[in-house]
């Protein structure tokens, strides 16, 4: 039934799991979601100063932003705006040391020989790599996806952190009761920068974090990535998944996912795999048809569309259709010839690129009418 994002945010709230796990496409509202819930646990203007949830979305990198130095293009740091977040990274830094488990969960994941330096203040941060003549190259700026995998890196090293305190049983007996009252961690698509075998170490990583939680923390990750999906679905052992669907008429759906339905994704990325390394082989053969028209038919199964066709190229559907079925389905001994014509190999390539932009392999689009 199509709902608001306040109205999932309660039912996600009203279903008091450990952990929920929601998939939608980019451009789906996923962001908008987690301000959502965040707002119903904690409203704004409230007196309450107790933490009761800590959340990471696209806002959270926009605490940071450069200051690129372009008088002498020297002096490039990356400046953290004071919040309620941000302040308090800054404050476990000063009492805690957090910043040792940053950097190393941070080169972890870029460069062992780069090296983030918080300033004394802890206002900002510069960035130097060790060369190999034992001299910095200090001062740097670093990409736009290894700025996003730092500012993670900071979540990620505060969430070690707040689990290790919450799983003292005893209250009197932790450093510290800021998060007594914590109830929930809403992670939306952590590092999508990251290469697939990190970002598959990443999964790992936060589903045996959030397993070893022991206190009540509940936990809601919303991602629009295959692959992460797939891997917190499995490391978790979870039953149930959810994918999230937007209308055009501006409502909501979350729907649940149950068993198999999940764990299909794996499917979808070994078949893709397969006819990827055909199509850069140049080894495309007949029966690869059958593999992508395989492949169309499990994303539009999983995604809701009654044929999957529905997922072709609008202006050539119904030629692409023909090509599709005719290649797949022949019945025809006379017909059944293993090398394709090169049109017909590009076809493959064309439509296995479609599928990969528009349907998240990777990639989404905005507005899907389900």
């Amino acid at each position: 039934m199509p709902q608001s994002l306040s109205e999932i945010a309660q039912a996600l709230q009203d279903a008091n799991k450990k952990v929920q796990l929601v998939y939608a496409f980019n451009g789906t509202g996923k962001t908008r979601l987690s301000r959502e819930f965040r707002l119903l646990i904690a409203p704004k203007g409230t007196v309450d100063s107790a933490i009761k949830i800590l959340y990471y979305n696209a806002f959270t990198e926009d605490l940071f932003n450069w200051d690129n130095d372009l008088d002498t293009d020297v002096l490039r740091k990356l400046i953290i705006k004071p919040n309620g977040f941000t302040n308090l990274v800054l404050e476990f830094i000063q009492a805690q040391g957090l910043d040792g488990r940053i950097i190393s969960n941070f080169q972890h994941f870029t460069n062992q020989f780069l090296s983030p330096i918080f300033s004394s203040d802890l206002t900002e941060v510069t960035f130097s790599i060790q060369r190999g003549d034992n001299e910095n190259l200090d001062n740097i700026k670093i990409s736009k996806g290894e700025e996003s995998n730092f500012i993670w890196c900071i979540f990620y090293s505060l969430l070690e952190q707040i689990i290790e305190i919450l799983n003292t049983p005893e209250v009197e007996d932790r450093p510290t009761d800021k998060f007594d009252n914590l109830e929930y961690i809403f992670i939306d698509d952590p590092v999508s920068s990251l290469d697939e075998n990190h970002l598959i170490e990443l999964a790992v990583n936060l589903a045996s974090l959030i397993k070893n939680s022991t206190s009540n923390l509940r936990f809601i990750i919303s991602t629009h990535n295959i692959t992460f999906y797939n891997v917190l679905y499995n490391e978790l052992g979870l039953k149930v998944g959810n994918i999230l669907k937007r209308y055009d008429d501006g409502t909501f759906e979350i729907e649940e996912k149950k068993g198999d339905s999940n764990k299909s994704f794996f499917y979808h990325l070994h078949i893709k795999q397969i006819l990827e390394v055909a199509i850069r082989d140049k080894q495309i053969q007949k029966y690869h048809f059958t593999l992508l028209r395989n492949l169309y038919e499990k994303t539009a199964s999983f995604l809701g569309y009654p044929q999957w066709s529905n997922l072709l190229p609008g202006d050539q559907k119904s030629y692409l259709h023909r090509i599709m079925h005719f290649t797949s389905h022949s019945t025809l001994s006379t017909d059944v010839v293993p090398e394709p014509t090169d049109p017909e190999k590009q076809i493959v390539g064309h439509l296995l690129n479609h599928l990969i932009t528009n349907y998240n392999y990777w990639e989404e689009r905005e507005n899907v009418a389900v």
